[in-house]
């Protein structure tokens, strides 16, 4: 039996507002972007992944999420408490630049880290953890 991993999902305020940081700072490739009933299912992938995709969700994105988990979800995500994302890249500090001087909130400047990568971090428009990392903690991968 083969697996791999085809989609991830990220939870943001506004769709439009995560489209522009994903695609046009980061420079993902939108796969999808369709709107269909009260829903919009949009998703990206790296250029060097295409295979890979990132569905962005918002709160409530499912119809039977009630109006109570609607609003918690949301109120995680404001305070920055969802899981985010990693992105592995070639050159930290060069991606650390171009992140920032796109206006994105930096959470922590570019670091070798002791289980051996060097990497840094953003929030995303909606607050979520965007990491961006160089090298790999187990040493096989550069």
């Amino acid at each position: 039996m083969t697996l791999s991993l085809s989609h991830c999902f990220l939870i943001v305020h506004d769709y439009d507002a995560a489209l522009a940081f994903y695609r046009d700072v980061l420079g993902l490739e939108v796969r999808n972007d369709v709107t269909f009933e009260e829903n919009r299912w949009l998703t990206l992938s790296a250029p060097e992944q295409p295979g890979v995709e990132i569905g962005l969700e918002i709160p409530g994105y499912f119809p039977h999420t009630s109006p109570a988990d609607r609003q918690a979800t949301a109120d995680l995500l404001a305070k920055g408490l969802l899981p985010g994302i990693i992105f592995r890249t070639d050159d930290c500090d060069k991606t650390f630049e171009k992140v920032r001087a796109a206006g994105a909130e930096v959470i922590q400047e570019p670091i070798d880290q002791p289980y051996g990568v060097r990497d840094c971090a953003f929030r995303d428009p909606s607050g979520n953890m965007v990491r961006f990392s160089e090298g790999s903690a187990d040493g096989l991968n550069p």
